[in-house]
C-alpha cells in the first residue's frame, strides 16, 4: 500500500490528465470524466461517495489516489465585504487568495507560486522573494475551497495574486483548462484571466494552447521606466512584448488586452507619458486599468493624486482607448493589489487574531 505522500493528487488533472489517468488504471476514460465532475461541480472528496464507479474502482483508487485539498487557515474580512485568506499548503507554505464580491460578478484572486521572483520594484509580494511554483493541484485548489466556502459558483477568476503565472506555466494551463472545462467550473474563456508581466516566450506558447484573458502588467510607456519598474522588461523589452500580445488576440475582434499600470505619483503619471502610452498601444486593441498605488512597508513610492489619476485617465479616453480607474479593494486588511504577503509572514497567530480575522 502506498504512502499518503506517495499517492497521486486528482487535483492535479485536467480533463485529459484524468481520461489518461484512469486509462492507465485499466478503467475506462469515462471513469475520469466522472470523477472530475465529482470533485470540481460537485465538491466530493470521498470516492466511496463517487456512486457511479464500481466498487473495484473505487477500492483501487484509494491505493493510489486522493484529493488533497489546500486549507484555508485564516480568513479576514474586509469593510467592502472583501474576503482574504490565508491558504496554508503542503510543506509549511502558505499563500493567499482573494474574493471580491461586486452586485453582478463575484471574482476570486488566485496565486500561481509562493512569492515572485520578478522583483517588480512597486509591489509587496515582490519583496518577500520566491519559494516554488504552486502545483496545478495548488492553483485550481484555491477556487475549489472558495466555492465551497462562499457556497456559490464564482463568475470570475483571476490569476493576479502571488507570483508570475507564466513562470509557473503547465501547472497554470492545466488550472486553467479546469476552470473552463463543463465538467467542473464552465467558466468562460472571457471570464478567467492570466496576468503576467510579460515573458514573451511563454506568451507565445500560450498564444497556441489557450484563450484565455489577458492581462499584462504594463506600468511605463518606455523601456527606460519600465526597466526599473518591472525589471522582466530588460529581457524582453516593449519591442517584443507588444507584437506577442497583439499576436495573441488574433482572430477573435471581442478580445482586448488589459493593460494594467499602476499610479505612482511623480514617476509614471504624467501628461507626456499618457501621450507616450497612447502611441505605444496604437493599433492594439486595448483596455486600459489604472491601479491607484497600494502602499506597503519600506516602499519609497507614493500614489498619484486622485485629480492627477482623473486627468491621466481622461487624456487616455479621448484619444479612444476604454480606461478604468480600480476601486481599490480590501485595502483596510493588505489584499489590495500589489499587496498580498506583503505582512503576513512576520505576523504571530496572536496578532492575526488581533487584526479582526479568524484563525482555523
Amino acid at each position: 500500500m502506498q504512502s499518503a505522500e506517495q499517492k497521486v493528487n486528482l487535483l492535479d488533472f485536467d480533463r485529459k490528465g484524468m481520461e489518461s489517468f484512469f486509462e492507465g488504471l485499466g478503467a475506462k476514460a469515462f471513469n475520469g470524466r466522472n470523477v472530475l465532475k465529482w470533485i470540481h461541480k460537485h465538491g466530493v472528496t470521498d470516492f466511496d461517495a463517487m456512486t457511479d464507479l464500481s466498487k473495484k474502482l473505487r477500492e483501487q483508487l484509494k491505493q493510489v489516489a486522493e484529493v488533497r485539498v489546500p486549507e484555508i487557515v485564516f480568513d479576514q474580512p474586509a469593510l467592502d465585504g472583501t474576503h482574504k485568506w490565508v491558504i496554508e499548503l503542503d510543506r509549511d507554505n502558505r499563500i493567499e487568495s482573494v474574493f471580491i464580491p461586486e452586485p453582478n460578478r463575484s471574482t476570486l484572486c488566485i496565486s500561481s507560486q509562493v512569492g515572485c521572483a520578478l522583483d517588480c520594484s512597486f509591489c509587496s509580494t515582490a519583496q518577500q522573494g520566491f519559494n516554488r511554483n504552486l502545483t496545478a493541484a495548488e492553483i485550481i485548489g484555491q477556487v475549489w475551497v472558495a466555492e465551497r466556502e462562499l457556497g456559490k459558483s464564482l463568475t470570475n477568476v483571476v490569476l493576479m495574486g502571488m507570483g508570475e503565472p507564466l513562470a509557473n506555466f503547465d501547472p497554470v494551463v492545466t488550472a486553467t483548462n479546469i476552470m473552463q472545462d463543463d465538467l467542473a467550473y464552465m467558466l468562460s474563456k472571457y471570464r478567467v484571466t492570466i496576468s503576467t508581466s510579460g515573458i514573451v516566450p511563454a506568451l507565445k506558447q500560450l498564444t497556441e494552447l489557450s484563450e484565455v484573458s489577458l492581462a499584462v502588467s504594463l506600468h511605463a510607456p518606455t523601456n527606460e521606466l519600465r526597466d526599473q519598474l518591472v525589471p522582466i522588461n530588460r529581457k524582453y523589452p516593449l519591442e517584443q512584448l507588444i507584437p506577442a500580445c497583439r499576436d495573441y488576440l488574433r482572430g477573435d475582434k471581442r478580445r482586448k488586452v488589459t493593460w494594467e499600470y499602476v499610479m505612482l505619483d511623480g514617476i509614471n503619471d504624467s501628461d507626456k507619458q499618457a501621450k507616450q502610452l497612447i502611441r505605444l498601444l496604437e493599433g492594439t486593441p486595448s483596455k486600459i486599468n489604472l491601479i491607484p498605488f497600494n502602499p506597503f512597508p519600506g516602499t519609497g513610492y507614493r500614489c498619484s493624486p486622485p485629480e492627477r489619476i482623473d486627468a491621466f485617465r481622461q487624456r487616455l479616453v479621448r484619444a479612444g482607448i476604454v480606461t478604468t480607474t480600480r476601486k481599490t479593494r480590501g485595502e483596510d486588511i493588505d489584499a489590495a493589489c500589489g499587496q498580498l504577503v506583503g505582512r503576513v509572514k512576520d505576523r504571530s497567530r496572536r496578532e492575526l487574531k488581533h487584526s479582526g480575522g479568524v484563525v482555523r
